[in-house]
């Protein structure tokens, strides 16, 4: 594909206006900020009308909440009806079967192909994470404005194990447009989805490259974690442009793929959600050209965005003007901060002469890094000054401090009381692997993992943390530790302590990030069920020995007094009980029925890694190995009745190993007495058996 530059407006060429994540709605209530929405929506659809563009495609995110308040649902018809409705003629035409495209909905066709309305400027959008379908009837506000008649929404599938996605067929003149995609769906989900080839693209049969191929998505496009993002390469290679939605950052401008050869335009939000480096980007939309299989994007900037200036400053770095030792000091970051404040408003008011449409208060952000044994004041006081002149005086300032260079504090772990004390809405997205990742690269060197990789290691511990597997990081643990013995001995290493580490660093090294790492991983857990099973049976066995409860004679040195009964967790027989003691018959060590498990772990654990390098401990295996496969996935789909074929093409990609499993249908969990529904029915648990747990 090839950019074409100042595309001729004919016959052929399509002219479609690009926009997302327009979030309606956002801070309605907020006395300065509560109508920029509405009005910098006003302004695209104005720009649609202007441009006499064919139609206006929308990324996700056209609401800011899953369920808009009365005045945002409002505001958004009004804004609708006004722009799009209306005698001008459409001059495209759509070629695919509607029942299929909009199969959700009780009015499955083009709104403007609607004898009862008269539609000028069709609208065209996916929906985003925000504004996503929700409960029984899997809803959203989109599909309010679709069945009223204003919107089409596509890009829906209600599956959550497979994807199919099947394009909107749109053809002008000489030109034919095959629109796909994919409305916001979470990134672990989809990322799956793409890993294990469930993800396909219909292509029509006929003239399958004569298709100019755009496909909108809305999904994280940076890395935000190991499966928590969507990579450009697990997209078709056969697409020309993608419009990615969900993130604010304006880079409109294409940008060429070199694997697969397609462009990427990231127009990015049309509000300031968040007062961060990538919003103080200008906001822009594109007005799209194609015409046959050229296109050609143009930028339009937005002028009723509100302008947000934001700026770093570092107090250690002027030396010249304060010091922590220095008397008032205080009072001197003060007047420098105000200064850079002041600097910040006046290059706002030059940038706003002769634009009447922006606001008139800016948004400002100073980001202050006290590092260096400065403090902090307050800072509601230093924003009554521009409580008049800014749009945000509750939070112009924001302190922050640099944790020191690694170098200098070589004896400091990991401080996990700094990790709790961020925002809760970053502990909450705190991941399990990537903390104990961070813990060994903190971490030194004599305390640094030797047989384990930190990925394995973080599995098993996501395992124990998320499942309760206790008995998870044990048995990887001796698992690995047999696996090295087996090694070093087929090896023939030298009985010398050099040499048996150098080969167990090589042995480790070997297998990060390989299918083997997760083998070791899965068989912990097999082994970490075994284990539990075995403890489950003994505890059996033991409650069948008695059908009476035993009675616990608690000897103190305190006043005697009648303990309360305490019934144990578990199986554990009722009995007498303090704090410290076993509860019940069945246990003197755990707690409710866990007693036996106690002493078997604690037994087990008591043996030190030399005992073990001197006697082999292995145990033969259950017979239970999961079993890996490859699929490739090419179903070919013809239907005489359509007017356009299609071919299901799944991308041939490298082969890629999963372990078999059964698909779940809805299950829910019962903890103490509750009953939960799973409501994430989609989550993959390859280790998961068909036996409830049992506590």
């Amino acid at each position: 594909m090839t950019s074409a530059g100042n595309t001729m407006d004919d016959e052929d060429t399509f002219k479609i206006l690009i926009a997302t994540d327009i979030h309606l709605g956002y801070l309605e209530k907020d006395a300065i900020r509560g109508n920029d929405t509405f009005v910098t929506f006003d302004e695209i659809m104005k720009q649609a009308v202007q441009n006499e563009v064919d139609f206006v495609l929308l990324g996700g995110d056209l609401f800011h909440d899953n369920k808009p308040s009365r005045k945002t649902m409002h505001c958004c018809m009004e804004v609708m009806r006004k722009y799009c409705m209306g005698d001008r003629p459409i001059t495209f035409e759509i070629l695919s079967d509607q029942a299929v495209n909009f199969s959700h909905s009780k009015f499955p066709w083009v709104n403007y192909l609607d004898s009862n309305l008269n539609i000028s400027i069709p609208v065209f959008s996916v929906h985003g994470n925000h504004d996503d379908p929700t409960g029984a009837d899997g809803l959203c506000a989109i599909d309010l404005l679709s069945c009223a008649g204003l919107i089409n929404h596509f890009g829906r599938s209600r599956s959550v194990e497979k994807l199919e996605i099947s394009p909107v067929l749109l053809q002008k003149g000489n030109t034919r447009i095959a629109l796909y995609g994919i409305g916001s769906i979470p990134d672990e989900r989809l990322y799956r989805m793409f890993i294990n080839n469930q993800v396909t693209m219909l292509r029509p049969r006929e003239d399958e490259d004569g298709w100019f191929n755009l496909f909108v998505i809305h999904q994280n496009r940076s890395k935000h974690g190991a499966t928590n993002y969507i990579p450009e390469q697990f997209l078709d290679d056969f697409l020309d442009l993608v419009v990615w939605g969900h993130e604010h950052e304006c880079k409109i401008a294409p940008v060429r793929n070199e694997q697969q050869l397609f462009y990427v335009t990231q127009p990015g939000s049309s509000v300031i959600t968040s007062l961060s480096p990538g919003e103080a980007v200008k906001k822009h939309i594109g007005l799209l050209r194609v015409k046959g299989k050229k296109m050609n994007l143009q930028k339009i900037p937005l002028q009723t965005v509100r302008q947000f200036f934001i700026q770093d400053v570092t107090l250690s770095e002027h030396p010249d003007l304060f010091s922590p030792e220095q008397p008032n000091v205080m009072l001197k970051v003060m007047a420098f901060c105000q200064e850079k404040v002041e600097e910040m408003l006046e290059d706002a008011e030059r940038q706003r002469l002769g634009n009447s449409l922006t606001p008139e208060k800016p948004l400002i952000r100073l980001r202050v890094d006290y590092s260096g044994g400065f403090e902090v004041f307050n800072t509601m006081r230093f924003s009554q000054k521009f409580v008049d002149r800014v749009a945000n005086p509750k939070d112009i300032l924001h302190f922050i401090r640099h944790r020191e260079a690694k170098d200098n504090i070589k004896e400091e772990g990991m401080d996990f009381e700094a990790i709790l004390s961020r925002p809760t809405s970053e502990v909450l997205q705190l991941r399990v692997e990537d903390l104990v990742k961070e813990y060994f690269q903190k971490a030194e060197k004599n305390v640094q993992l030797s047989l384990l990789t930190e990925q394995g290691m973080g599995k098993a511990v996501q395992e124990f943390v998320d499942k309760e597997e206790k008995d998870a990081i044990e048995e990887l643990i001796k698992y690995q530790l047999e696996k090295t013995q087996r090694y070093l001995r087929e090896r023939r290493v030298e009985a010398t302590e050099e040499k048996i580490d150098e080969e167990i660093r090589q042995f480790r090294d070997s297998k990060r990030n390989t299918a083997e790492e997760d083998e070791e991983v899965q068989e912990a857990i097999i082994r970490a069920k075994a284990h539990r099973d075995r403890s489950d049976s003994v505890r059996d066995d033991d409650l069948n020995l008695s059908d009476e409860p035993a009675d616990i004679a608690v000897e103190s040195d305190e006043e005697s007094t009648s303990a309360p009964t305490i019934r144990g967790r578990g199986r554990g027989s009722r009995g007498t009980s303090r704090r410290g003691r076993g509860r019940g018959a069945a246990s003197k060590s755990g707690r409710g029925g866990h007693g036996q498990k106690g002493s078997l772990s604690s037994a087990l654990t008591s043996k030190s890694i030399m005992d073990a390098f001197q006697g082999s401990t292995q145990r033969t295996s259950r017979g239970n190995t999961p079993k890996t496969y490859a699929e490739e996935i090419t179903i070919e789909d013809s239907d005489s009745d359509e007017n356009v074929a299609f071919l299901k093409c799944s991308k041939p990609k490298q082969k890629l190993t999963s372990l078999s499993a059964s698909k779940r249908g809805s299950q829910s969990q019962s903890f103490k007495g509750v009953c939960f529904d799973d409501e994430d029915e989609d989550e993959f648990d390859p280790f998961k058996g068909s036996r409830p747990y049992r506590r």
